[in-house]
């Protein structure tokens, strides 16, 4: 066995940015906002214990991810779910039992994930999702991801609560900002790794109001589903989606320009 941080000896590790990856990449985000909900207050295990918990199984979720050779696709999603569940654990905790503003703890996420972004293509030259073939580009990789999320939660509740967008409006700006992203790339020639980025960070709390939107009581502008049904279905269109790239794809070669 060759050794994993040679380039020569591993395939791209993780998936293209097809439509396929940016439909599970939301519902993960909503699993993310309503499963962390669900079982820190419907079960009752409260912040600590739910968090203490994620973090466990994501280690060794993400150990698995990173032992990998090639992109699996059921061990790459899973690690997505579970670091969503625990970048939005990160942000309720500072902003419901820290006291940390939604503003602060915004711009303290940005400043994390630009340092990372920086010192990530400092050591690599790229910041391409297509060149993850090694285990240190891989871990700037989660380590991006995992701030994306914990950003994308904490500007999320910025927007949808401290500015009082709402969950439905919430839902339009940012899909709304997503698609322009999208047409900046597509037809203007937009930087492609810049604009993968933008729209990940984006995605989440695209997925968080979109959740809230689904599983808040009517009276608090939700559609009532509850967190137990909104999980459900969005863990099964998950599960399904994964099912069907891994029976009827071929991982394409992870040779790619952006």
């Amino acid at each position: 066995m060759g050794n994993p941080t040679n380039p020569s000896d591993m395939l791209n590790n993780v998936p293209e940015a097809t439509l396929v990856f940016w439909m599970i990449k939301i519902m993960s985000t909503t699993v993310g906002e309503t499963g962390a909900d669900y079982l820190a207050v419907h079960v009752g295990l409260g912040m600590a214990v739910t968090g203490f918990i994620m973090v466990c199984i994501l280690a060794v979720s993400l150990a698995r991810q990173l032992l990998a050779r090639r992109y699996v696709p059921w061990v790459y999603w899973l690690t997505v779910v579970l670091v969503s569940v625990v970048g939005t654990q990160i942000t309720d905790v500072l902003t419901d039992k820290l006291d940390v503003s939604l503003y602060a703890s915004t711009a303290a996420f940005a400043v994390a994930l630009a340092i990372t972004f920086a010192v990530w293509y400092g050591i690599e030259r790229t910041l391409s999702i297509h060149t993850i073939v090694t285990t240190r580009r891989e871990l700037f990789y989660w380590t991006a991801i995992l701030f994306t999320f914990a950003l994308g939660t904490a500007a999320g509740d910025l927007a949808t609560e401290a500015l009082g967008l709402g969950f439905d409006l919430g839902v339009f700006v940012f899909a709304a900002l997503i698609a322009v992203i999208a047409v900046a790339h597509f037809f203007s020639g937009a930087n492609a790794v810049l604009a993968f980025w933008l729209a990940y960070i984006l995605t989440r709390p695209l997925g968080a109001s979109l959740g809230d939107l689904l599983s808040q009581a009517q009276n608090y502008g939700g559609f009532g589903w509850g967190t137990i049904y909104t999980s459900l279905a969005f863990l099964t269109g998950i599960v399904a989606l994964v099912a069907w790239v891994t029976l009827s794809t071929d991982r394409p070669s992870a040779k790619r320009s952006a």
